[in-house]
């Protein structure tokens, strides 16, 4: 039951921000499109209380349960930064605003980037972790809560790896072609 109301809150979550989207763009509504975005929390909200209730009517806690504190994890971290940047686009493609500005893609700009993204990705690990830790303390049966546990080092090891790799943006700053940073090209030898 668990994994499939997962299912009906991501699809409920492109639903309603497709919705919110269109209203605010083709039907030159925005209020309304306003409305049916700040709807999307209200999905994890549910999520939230019918993973509790799964537990509290004696489901035995399992990869299930975990799977939806991530998924709420991942949904608090970046979901308002990917519903800002389909907001952005939508912008563009529908109602006529300038063409948004993407990440950077050299040096540290881009290095600051993908720390402000893995910091998301570290919300998103506190907030399962928070999640599954109450999960275990509302279960309190230690021979029944192994698999919410496991899910907790599996929110720490994405975040871990997803940290090393925004990490090496700043130790390994990718540099821009000359002709993209300003510097001007090298003379070039021409060859017969």
């Amino acid at each position: 039951m668990i994994v499939a109301l997962i299912a009906a809150c991501e699809i409920g979550f492109w639903v309603l921000l497709a919705a919110g989207l269109g209203a605010r763009y083709l039907l030159r509504m925005p209020r309304l499109g306003l409305g049916l975005l700040l709807c999307e929390p209200l999905l994890e909200v549910v999520l939230l209380v019918a993973t509790a209730l799964d537990l509290k009517n004696g489901a035995e806690p399992n990869w299930t349960h975990g799977l939806a504190a991530l998924y709420i994890g991942y949904t608090v971290g970046h979901g308002h930064r990917t519903v800002k940047w389909l907001d952005g686009h939508a912008a563009h493609r529908l109602g006529g605003a300038p063409k948004p500005a993407g990440p950077p893609r050299y040096g540290m700009p881009r290095a600051r980037h993908e720390g402000k993204v893995w910091l998301g990705t570290l919300v998103g690990a506190v907030v399962a972790t928070v999640l599954l830790q109450l999960a275990i303390w509302y279960v309190d049966d230690p021979s029944r809560v192994t698999s919410l546990e496991s899910w907790r080092y599996v929110a720490w090891r994405a975040a871990g790896i997803h940290g090393l790799i925004a990490l090496s943006y700043a130790i390994w700053p990718r540099k821009a072609p000359a002709g993209e940073s300003g510097v001007p090209l090298e003379k070039e030898e021409v060859r017969r």
